[in-house]
């Protein structure tokens, strides 16, 4: 039989603290938690719902409250999901080689144009490569304090 650790501090010198729903209750010595061996709550499946739910956010197919719809639980907990998926990933490099370019809002305004929206304001795109086949553009509204790079 294996040897039990704590679940917090991993420490062995645990005493059992009665039963709870059915399973044995392990106190640890050292940090005073009380656990059962095992934890029912986290199954396979779920497991398998936070994948496809990483992977349908990411391609950007789908929202939190789609998403929450779909597997049956609130948006909140999809969002907590899916913030726990990015943060146990690496930051992204960006190559020397991304090229940028200034381009207008393709919007079109009968008798009046927007300017409170940066409608008639240029934005910047950076566009590099991902993966080969995919690619990745940005999309940048300048700030008020920024100035524009001149062709002259």
């Amino acid at each position: 039989m294996a040897m039990l650790n704590c679940k917090r501090c991993g420490s062995v010198r645990l005493t059992k603290n009665g039963v709870v729903r059915g399973k044995l209750r392990h106190k640890c010595k050292d940090c005073g938690l009380n656990f059962v061996e095992g934890d029912r709550r986290v199954k396979d499946s779920l497991a398998a719902k936070k994948a496809l739910a990483v992977i349908l956010y990411s391609v950007g197919k789908a929202s939190f409250g789609m998403l929450g719809k779909l597997f049956g639980h609130s948006r909140s907990l999809m969002y907590r999901w899916i913030t726990e998926a990015a943060a146990s990933l690496p930051d992204p490099e960006v190559p020397g080689g991304i090229q940028e370019m200034e381009f207008d809002e393709m919007w079109h305004f009968v008798g009046s144009k927007k300017t409170s929206a940066g409608s008639s304001r240029p934005w910047i795109v950076a566009h590099g490569a991902l993966l080969p086949g995919w690619s990745v553009v940005v999309i940048l509204q300048p700030s008020d304090g920024s100035t524009a790079r001149s062709s002259t």
